[in-house]
């Protein structure tokens, strides 16, 4: 912060500063929550966040160029709905599993996260039967082998991979569901309720899990909205905990807002100078 200010400002000029930053970006954020609620295809996440002393909540959304991190108390719908993206958004919704995400009839369509669902797969195979194994990996196999194709066919600037790839590795995923399912009906142990879980899931959201395959616009995984992330819990590891949710909404405001700008070109030094002197960079929309 020497660099932005030309000497090294007290704790107090220092949180002046990051409050009159926040309110001067407010225009800017405005414009990437509009960016995000008309995109394509956007990725969602969120993670616990210490604040006085309680848990809260920040959410992620972004896709290409845009960024938007928020903190709420609620985790679900209601800090998903304040946001400000989701309300809104028309596009492809990529996430984890986690049911909430399900609540926003308008986007077009949901695509769960497949590095998510092979990380369960690799534990079946790891402490699972024998014929869970095979089940377990042939499903690995099938994703996959579908992402290979989707991304050759992006590379050749193909709209569609082959329809007989599609066809043959989506019915090895479905056939593979479909035995995970059966082997661990009984459910009498709590790996076997897993299992059960996870199979069962695979096999009623096959067209989610696999939109990746038919719609090349659709990512193979949710892990660019992790990366996004990654720095709020980066802040709770060091400090422990936010002092207030003001601070943590400042924080939150002050994260998106360069790393939207560095997205962009702009430097983030500049994008918060330019912030701190009343004429904050705003991206586009449209």
């Amino acid at each position: 912060m020497a660099d932005l200010f030309g000497c090294a400002p007290s704790p107090g000029a220092l949180a002046s500063m990051t409050r009159k930053i926040a309110g001067a970006i407010a225009p800017a954020l405005d414009a990437v929550r509009g960016a995000l609620a008309a995109a394509g295809a956007a990725h969602l996440d969120e993670t616990g966040f210490r604040v006085a002393g309680r848990l809260a909540w920040v959410h992620s959304a972004s896709r290409g160029r845009h960024v938007l991190v928020a903190v709420h108390e609620k985790r679900g719908k209601d800090g998903m709905d304040a946001a400000g993206v989701l309300p809104a958004f028309g596009g492809i919704a990529c996430h984890d599993a986690w049911a909430p995400y399900d609540c926003y009839s308008g986007a077009a369509g949901r695509a769960p996260c497949n590095a998510h669902v092979l990380r369960e797969l690799a534990a079946v195979t790891e402490t699972g039967t024998d014929a869970d194994v095979i089940w377990a990996r042939q499903a690995i196999d099938a994703l996959l082998a579908l992402k290979k194709a989707a991304d050759q066919a992006r590379a050749a600037g193909s709209a569609a991979i082959s329809a007989q790839t599609l066809e043959e590795h989506s019915r090895w995923f479905r056939e593979a569901a479909a035995a995970g399912t059966a082997l661990n009906a009984g459910r009498r142990t709590a790996l076997q309720k897993k299992r059960h879980a996870l199979a069962s899931r695979m096999s009623a959201r096959e067209a989610d899990y696999l939109r990746f395959a038919s719609d090349l616009r659709v990512p193979f995984d949710n892990n660019p909205a992790e990366q996004v992330i990654r720095m709020a819990k980066l802040r709770i590891k060091v400090s422990g905990c936010m002092r207030s949710m003001r601070g943590a909404e400042i924080f939150c405001a002050i994260r998106s807002y360069p790393a939207t700008a560095a997205r962009h070109g702009i430097g983030r030094l500049d994008a918060l100078a330019r912030a701190a002197s009343g004429s904050p960079w705003i991206p586009r929309t449209g």
